[in-house]
């Protein structure tokens, strides 16, 4: 989760992030609506490693943190905290999976970073509490933003989402003048023309359903996004249209990285590493820490055959740019200058991800429940769930 600027305690102290969204909720479609409106109580379960409530959602969402998962409560459209349900094996900090009183609606908070994601969503799609073999699954997030490729505030759903740490890597200045960036890719010994890694582990590259996306895309479109005058007013100092713009909802593919890199240099190496590692295909344009590992995650219960890799929907919303304008340090932009975008980013997880969520719920029979039939290769690098990868130079990889 790449994201903060400075000040963040100060925006989250003045800025009601979920009044916010509360505000800008809609009155309950009745389409959608949960049998629960009058229910004010809960079910807290603690889970046995044998028992069994049935529970067959149709829209998971996955936050990572506290505030990402805090737009989802207390809201207008459906209650997702009328039945909370302790998991094995979930983060010991955020323990239970959240449900709607029928199940439809399920929200879980895994942690930030790699290992947080990989092992809450494992026991997720592992536990005998839940059927999730028909189930959507809902990235919702916030993250850092190429200031090339949008806006803070902006809305991005991923095709591709990239590791791009998975690299050798040296401080910089152990290298010689020649090299731009400490990250070289496995089994090769130059950055620059990067060469495909010789080595890789399988969790590089995860391509996610593009038909889906863009179905996500089309829905999130009908939001209406907040913004904040002063991140407006911030945006202009980049030289880059993109950046300049008001939010909106883009095709964004996103980075994966343990680490919080910052900086024009390391954002430049993170999108170098990108377009080398889809062929072309993917544009890095958001920087999180989680969604490979949620991906990988998936991908494995996909092939135990507990969940639908097809139904996987990133979403991050940008919160900060990943480098500086023209006049600013990296160091100072990350921690002494305020771009106003984390009050908004935060808002346009739900104003976005309500319309994702209400338009799988609105047309399951008709387009949801089957499936939606991807046009593109989905997957990991090394082809597990069947098809040919349309990335990388070969087929059969090499592990490290």
């Amino acid at each position: 989760m790449h994201f903060l600027g400075a000040a963040v305690s100060a925006v989250l102290a003045v800025r009601g992030v979920v009044a916010l969204s509360v505000a800008n909720t809609t009155a309950t479609d009745s389409a959608i609506a949960d049998d629960t409106t009058a229910y004010t109580g809960s079910d807290d379960l603690v889970a046995s490693s044998t028992a069994s409530y049935g529970i067959k959602p149709k829209v998971v969402i996955i936050s990572h943190f506290g505030l990402e998962a805090s737009v989802w409560y207390g809201i207008k459209d459906f209650n997702v905290l009328a039945r909370n349900i302790t998991v094995p094996g979930f983060s010991p900090r955020y323990p239970q999976a959240h449900c709607t009183r029928n199940g439809e609606i399920c929200q879980v908070t895994t942690g930030e970073a790699e290992i947080n994601a990989a092992s809450t969503i494992s026991a997720l799609a592992l536990s005998p509490l839940f059927d999730l073999t028909t189930s959507y699954f809902l990235v919702a997030g916030i993250a850092g933003i190429n200031p090339q490729r949008g806006s803070t505030g902006s809305v991005g759903f991923a095709r591709f989402a990239v590791q791009v740490a998975q690299q050798y890597e040296f401080d910089i200045r152990d290298l010689g003048d020649n090299f731009t960036t400490g990250y070289i890719p496995y089994g090769t010994q130059v950055p620059a023309p990067a060469q495909y890694p010789a080595n890789v582990y399988g969790t590089e590259v995860f391509e996610v359903n593009a038909s889906l996306q863009r179905l996500a895309i089309a829905l999130a479109s009908k939001a209406r996004l907040s913004d904040d005058p002063a991140a407006a007013a911030y945006r202009q100092k980049y030289q880059f249209a993109a950046a300049k713009k008001a939010p909106s909802v883009l095709a964004c593919d996103v980075s994966t990285s343990d680490n919080y890199f910052h900086g024009k240099i390391l954002g430049d190496a993170a999108a170098n590493f990108t377009t080398l590692m889809t062929d072309g295909k993917g544009v890095y344009c958001t920087s999180a820490q989680e969604d490979n590992a949620t991906l990988g995650a998936l991908l494995r219960a996909a092939k135990a055959k507990k969940v639908d890799f097809k139904r996987a929907i990133v979403m991050r919303t940008g919160a900060a740019f990943d480098r500086p304008p023209p006049g600013e340090s990296a160091f100072q932009h990350l921690f002494y200058t305020d771009v106003d975008g984390f009050g908004p980013s935060v808002d346009n997880i739900y104003l976005a991800g309500i319309q994702v969520v209400k338009g799988i719920l609105r047309g399951w029979a008709r387009t949801y429940k089957a499936g939606v039939k991807p046009t593109n290769y989905v997957g990991d690098i090394f082809g597990s769930l069947g098809g040919v990868p349309d990335f990388g130079p070969y087929p059969d990889f090499g592990e490290a």
